[in-house]
């Protein structure tokens, strides 16, 4: 009988991470509008911080809001662990 195992990559057929979901139009103006897995989106919002270079020099896990991530983060400077939070307010 062949064992079940477990998946150590977080990512579930169809659920979780893996199952895509709608950015809001805030999201979209950085993630296209298309539906994404959240750990896409995750990853195209660190391109654009990278990009713009909008980490705090002083405080790496800090990010800077610019005009495009205001409306998304709702302040000027999130930790990268909020920035998790508040992207979940902004998907369907």
């Amino acid at each position: 009988m062949a064992e079940k195992k477990a998946s150590g990559s977080g990512k579930q057929a169809g659920g979780g991470l893996a199952r895509p979901v709608k950015p809001s139009a805030e999201l979209a103006k950085i993630t296209g509008p298309d539906p994404l897995p959240r750990s896409e989106i995750v990853s195209k919002m660190w391109d654009y911080i990278k990009k713009k270079d909008l980490q705090n020099p002083q405080n790496k896990r800090e990010i800077l809001a610019d005009d495009t991530l205001r409306p998304i983060f709702g302040a000027d400077k999130v930790t990268m662990f909020e920035m998790n939070k508040l992207i979940s307010k902004h998907v369907s």
